[in-house]
């Protein structure tokens, strides 16, 4: 025994009410328990054995009263919930023809939770079409005769007549005509489109998009915070190319462009969710987007539900989620797909598999691999092409050769480089042959996407 409950055994007196209301009893059933150890103390240890075990009989007797009264009321108050839980389902719309039928066992007849459920049985019984057939399997305290009879009262409300030889024929004919009994009830509808909470967290699997077709809602508490670590809105504003971007702010006043946003003083949001998604049409009209990313939670995140509908439909829409950490590393991941007006990146999706304390990537006819670490300082990783070769003589579209040699100075930044690479070599021009492209880039160097010769 541990020493705080030799202590609490060694504190607890029986006979005292305060005691037992301290260990979750009722007051009333405290001073019913206290009571009985009051009139059947235990007997000093000296007293002969038989002597003892005849006053614990004794006080378990007394004792019995009290606990069953507390299990009944412990039943009652379970039963009352069920009921509750039934009664509110059908007040919501929620409920099927057995839960009113349960309730109305209990309103009509006074029954309990059981022979509630034994009347519906005999009432559904009844209205489908079904004989009449009482199963005795079924677990119960309640005699045999009690539940049978609640049975036949269900059976006979629902229609049924056990004197009628044609009953059977005939309750299953209308039921065939009450089509409800025979199909299901219609699921929930199903949204034209998914609401921004249900959105999945940013990734490298989409293919990239221009900067003028991309939109990002933030919060103003996002927004001018004491760290700047954590000031989404000039993250974004220091990627190149990011000013093209369609950025809107969420305030207590609603949506705003971020560049007329002021910071105001914090408080509960006054926009309605009709404003809201007016507000969003009369900042998106005119506008076409691939791209659309959330950065919202909470409040902030439910309203954008309901004012979902004036979002537009787009090929990538993704939200962050959870801390602050990830909430700033889901942005870099999705800044990282921006596309500056007259880039070429190669399109599709990365497949990504591991490589050996690494990370390797295929898209299209390239593979990049993580090849350990390189000479010097940072990590190396090379890009192949389908033959297994490394992937000389390839060219961005202004004639810059690439290296498919790439040195990464963090491991943290290998998926991202090797994303990078990927989707270069993939827009890349095949005009120039290995030697000229061993000729034309120095041993050593570091081409613009980090690689090196």
């Amino acid at each position: 025994m541990s020493s705080a409950a030799q202590q609490d055994a060694e504190t607890f007196d029986p006979a005292v009410a305060e005691c037992w209301i301290a260990r979750g009893r009722k007051p009333e059933h405290a001073a019913a328990l206290a009571t009985v150890w009051r009139d059947f103390p235990d007997l000093p240890s000296g007293a002969p054995a038989e002597d003892r075990m005849a006053r614990m009989k004794s006080r378990t007797q007394a004792m019995k009263p009290v606990f069953d009264a507390i299990a009944a009321e412990q039943a009652a108050e379970l039963e009352a919930r069920n009921f509750a839980s039934v009664e509110r389902s059908a007040l919501e719309g929620k409920g099927s023809d057995r839960d009113l039928a349960v309730l109305r066992g209990r309103d009509d007849y006074g029954y309990g939770w059981d022979l509630s459920h034994r009347y519906a049985d005999g009432w559904c019984a009844a209205h489908s079409g079904r004989p009449h057939s009482y199963s005795e399997a079924i677990p119960s305290r309640t005699p045999i005769e009690i539940r049978r009879a609640a049975y036949d009262r269900g059976f006979a409300d629902g229609g049924g007549d056990r004197d009628d030889l044609f009953d059977v024929a005939r309750r299953a004919y209308f039921a065939q005509l009450r089509k409800s009994n025979m199909v299901p009830p219609p699921a929930a509808p199903i949204a034209a489109r998914p609401l921004p909470s249900a959105w999945l967290k940013p990734t490298d699997g989409p293919r990239p998009a221009r900067w003028d077709r991309r939109l990002v809602i933030l919060s103003d508490a996002d927004i001018a915070t004491e760290d700047p670590k954590f000031d989404y809105l000039k993250i974004i504003q220091a990627r190149p190319g990011a000013d093209q971007a369609k950025v809107l702010v969420l305030t207590n006043a609603g949506f705003v462009d971020a560049g007329a946003f002021v910071p105001q003083a914090g408080g509960p949001r006054s926009v309605s969710a009709d404003a809201a998604a007016q507000q969003l049409r009369d900042h998106l009209a005119g506008r076409e987007f691939d791209d659309i990313l959330v950065a919202l939670q909470g409040a902030d995140l439910a309203l954008l539900d309901q004012a979902a509908s004036a979002l537009p439909l787009c090929r990538s829409m993704e939200r962050t989620r959870n801390t602050r950490l990830q909430f700033r590393a889901h942005l870099k991941v999705w800044l990282d797909r921006g596309v500056c007006g007259g880039d070429n990146v190669g399109a599709g999706h990365i497949r990504w598999g591991k490589a050996f304390n690494g990370v390797s990537g295929k898209l299209g006819e390239f593979t990049a691999r993580y090849a350990g670490p390189a000479q010097g300082r940072g990590h190396l990783v090379r890009v192949e092409t389908a033959t297994g070769q490394l992937a000389f003589g390839f060219a961005t579209a202004d004639g810059v050769p690439l290296a498919p040699e790439i040195i990464v100075s963090s491991k943290a930044r290998l998926r991202a480089e090797v994303a990078k690479a990927l989707r270069a070599f993939t827009a890349a021009t095949p005009i120039m042959y290995a030697a000229a492209a061993r000729s034309a880039v120095p041993a050593g160097a570091v081409s613009d996407c980090g690689a090196r010769a």
